[in-house]
């Protein structure tokens, strides 16, 4: 039996399901080689929120991470996580912006796009993982694993089907809110291993404590690969830690082995950067909260979620908010809470707790019901649809939603030009998904007098970088750490704009 593969997600799910997506390129880049060396299957580096993080808060250009981090670990596939005709957005794109944003990603180094939709429409996904086959690239189709009446294991295997008959590379079982229970994952990889040949990926949240026993189960049916992280960004609403993994497997047939010394070394290392971002971070997102069985928000959503009722002062609703999420969702014919769902009805839970069930539909509710972002997996509230169709004036779209929309990048050239900004097809697919951000970004600033800096922290300065482990191939990874002398993390404002430096200390 081949010994299971693990993923590592560190560098994008990792942060971003534990510490609202804000680790900064430079905190990734003295640890990539490391990461590199271990032998992983795959290291998730890019999509999924970091784009829109990079632009929006971060202050930095997304594909130029994706080249850093290219460089910084060439051996091991760089995977991204791509929201089927959303991108990585919250609302539909036309077929050509879609396909451009692929070939870009692909040409800046992407290796494998998991691609998801979540309606889980394989409408929805024809685009891109055409176009990432023709990119030359993996293409692997992902089932968005939900509970309710209409998500049974006979509706998902044959989801499975439909991606095979897309001509997926392999197929991930997406559970992005921890619901998958271990018997459930076994016979849902065990039915899809039977039926088709390609890998198998399982991809879980530790937020409800299911998540490494439902890995075991899924191990056993014939999983090819589960997704790890490493702690402090691993566990509670993130994927169960490697070594803990790694741990539960002893004895295993398919037990895998990854350097436990140089996994503790990335420890270390990453609690350094956690004290970065502890700002961003919550202890309620470290614990098993078995509600989360119930109310079915993704682990990366929970993080990101109770920053925005913090910042709408609604934190002492959490509890309101977080049951009403169910009844919106149901509402909303049984959709997948994964985004941009799981933003849809965690927003429209938030306006029914403060101003009262329905009285306030948002705008991207209507398009949910009006199957503007695809089809339903059930039947939408006849109350909720009528209310759609009279605040909006449209009727349903029946149709793939993508076939309504006109191309866009053409406009979308002529739009950076008339902002004097560079005319490229990265810059384009940035400007259709975050105008106000892309155009921020690239604004030349004025000359003008030195400005004033502020510190803003100071944290302590992280453990040292591990060294790099050496790979399975000839030769060693290029050390990351500077032997002169030790370093301390700085975090300053100049002119409203957060940077992150590290400064070497010299004797």
């Amino acid at each position: 039996m081949k010994p299971i593969v693990f993923n590592n997600t560190v560098l994008r799910d990792g942060h971003q399901s534990l510490a609202a997506t804000r680790m900064t390129t430079a905190q990734m880049l003295p640890v990539a080689p490391t990461l590199d060396g271990l032998g992983f299957g795959a290291l998730e580096t890019w999509g999924g929120a970091t784009i829109d993080s990079c632009l929006r808060y971060l202050n930095e250009n997304p594909f130029d991470r994706l080249d850093k981090l290219k460089a910084a670990a060439p051996r091991t596939p760089h995977m991204m996580l791509l929201r089927g005709q959303n991108i990585v957005q919250y609302t539909s794109f036309p077929d050509d912006v879609v396909e451009a944003f692929v070939r870009c990603s692909a040409k800046h180094g992407m290796d494998i796009f998991r691609i998801f939709d979540a309606l889980n429409d394989p409408r929805n996904l024809t685009t891109a993982i055409r176009t990432v086959k023709a990119a030359g690239k993996h293409a692997q189709g992902a089932i968005c694993y939900t509970t309710s009446p209409v998500h049974t294991p006979a509706n998902l295997t044959a989801l499975a089907d439909e991606l095979v008959a897309l001509e997926c590379d392999s197929i991930c079982i997406k559970d992005m809110a921890g619901l998958l229970s271990p018997r459930i994952a076994y016979d849902l990889v065990k039915s899809i291993k039977a039926r088709h040949k390609i890998p198998v990926i399982v991809h879980s949240h530790e937020t409800a404590g299911l998540a490494l026993a439902s890995y075991m189960a899924a191990i056993d049916a014939g999983a090819d690969a589960v997704d790890t992280s490493i702690t402090p960004f691993a566990n509670g609403t993130g994927q169960p830690d490697t070594v803990r993994m790694q741990a539960a497997l002893a004895g295993h047939p398919r037990a895998c082995l990854y350097s436990p010394k140089v996994l503790f070394e990335l420890r270390q290392y990453f609690e350094g950067v956690a004290v970065e971002l502890a700002k961003f971070m919550s202890p309620a997102n470290d614990r098993v909260d078995s509600d989360a069985l119930c109310y079915q928000v993704p682990g990366g959503m929970l993080s990101n979620f109770r920053t925005q009722l913090v910042e709408m002062k609604m934190t002492d609703r959490f509890n309101e908010v977080m049951a009403e999420i169910p009844v919106v969702r149901e509402a909303l014919g049984w959709i997948p809470l994964v985004t941009p769902t799981s933003q849809i009805v965690g927003t429209q839970a938030m306006l029914n707790v403060k101003f009262g069930r329905w009285k306030n539909l948002a705008q991207a509710s209507i398009d949910i019901a009006l199957g503007k972002y695809g089809r339903p997996p059930g039947v939408v509230s006849p109350e909720v649809l009528a209310l759609a169709r009279k605040q909006s004036g449209q009727d349903l779209v029946t149709c793939r939603p993508a076939d309504l929309l006109a191309p866009r990048m053409p406009k979308l050239r002529e739009e950076l030009a008339a902002k004097g900004l560079a005319v490229t097809d990265e810059n384009a697919v940035l400007f259709a998904m975050f105008p106000r951000e892309t155009e921020v970004f690239y604004k030349p600033k004025p000359a003008a007098a030195p400005a004033p800096i502020t510190v803003t922290s100071a944290a302590p300065a992280a453990p040292a970088a591990p060294a790099a482990a050496k790979p399975a191939s000839a030769g060693s990874t290029p050390p990351f750490a500077v032997s002169t002398g030790k370093t301390a993390r700085y975090s300053l404002t100049v002119n409203e704009r957060r940077y992150d430096a590290t400064v070497e200390i010299l004797n």
